[in-house]
């Protein structure tokens, strides 16, 4: 692989994950989009590409319906001149973390983005819903198991075409063929497609024989998993709850805190996360020119 070198960009591919990720490691940006399997699966969509200026590696997307714009460069060395010279190119750098915003962005215009603001949960509260705050979410639990034979499953290569069956028949359900969607579906069968090769972890949840419920993500802080995926049959109530509870009982007991992205604005999205009670949100932020 041949690394370019501003002005080149070259799109994103799986061969350029030990460079990109390699950068994101030595930052640890608690923010979703700064992770290489987040960029991968939904580079069809965005068009992802990359280079390297300063030594700082710089994304720049061009993602239907919104300006282009780029994240925040990440390496540490020459950050203003950086973005100045991204502002160059892009009208704008979107979902950028608060704490570059306190270290750089004295001299742009910095505006907070709420739509985009990432949910960041204890993966003990997840794992024991314990309390008054969670009664709902145990209410819906005892009766699903009440209802149902069911166990979790540690995801593999072994259960992707399983995970292809439910995501197909899950999307077929939604009747959405909007560019969205359709960049959503990409984005879901990039991930399975490559669940290895991206270091992805998951779970599935078997009910009554049959798989009806996933969860894919990976690591994105040396504390903090990222959860990219989660899909959930319409089958049973209560479904939805157990899967993200035995997620972190099973698969995220290595890591403090989960993230588990943005809700886009959406009300309802918004209301499901709120209710999982976050322990905080991770700001992200619009940084423009100021004139």
């Amino acid at each position: 692989m041949t690394t370019p070198l501003f002005p080149e960009f070259k799109p994103l591919e799986l061969a350029d994950r030990a460079v990109v990720q390699g950068h994101f490691d030595r930052v640890e940006f608690p923010v979703c989009e700064y992770s290489f399997g987040n960029n991968f699966i939904w580079r069809q969509y965005e068009k992802a590409r990359w280079t390297i200026l300063h030594g700082n590696l710089c994304l720049v997307f061009d993602c239907p319906g919104r300006p282009t714009y780029a994240l925040a460069p990440v390496g540490g060395t020459n950050i203003p001149e950086t973005v100045r010279t991204l502002l160059d190119i892009v009208p704008r750098l979107a979902r950028v973390p608060a704490s570059f915003v306190e270290a750089y962005g004295g001299e742009f215009s910095c505006e907070p983005e709420r739509d985009e603001f990432d949910y960041v949960y204890s993966v003990e509260d997840l794992a024991g819903l314990a309390g008054k705050k969670f009664d709902g979410k145990r209410n819906r639990i005892r009766k699903f198991e009440r209802e149902h034979e069911w166990r979790y499953l540690a995801l593999d290569n072994g259960h992707l075409d399983v995970g292809r069956k439910l995501f197909e028949e899950w999307f077929a359900e939604r009747d959405d063929d909007s560019e969205t969607a359709r960049g959503q579906k990409a984005a879901i069968q990039e991930a399975l497609a490559h669940f290895e090769e991206l270091g992805f972890f998951g779970g599935g949840i078997e009910v009554d024989g049959r798989f009806a419920a996933l969860s894919i993500g990976e690591r994105l802080t040396r504390d903090t998993a990222v959860i990219h995926i989660e899909i959930v049959s319409p089958c049973c109530e209560g479904l939805a709850q157990i899967m993200n509870r035995e997620f972190a009982r099973n698969t995220l007991r290595e890591f403090a805190f989960v993230n588990r992205e943005q809700d886009m604005g959406l009300p309802g999205l918004r209301r499901a996360k709120l209710s999982y009670y976050p322990r905080r949100l991770v700001e992200k932020h619009r940084l423009e020119r100021t004139s």
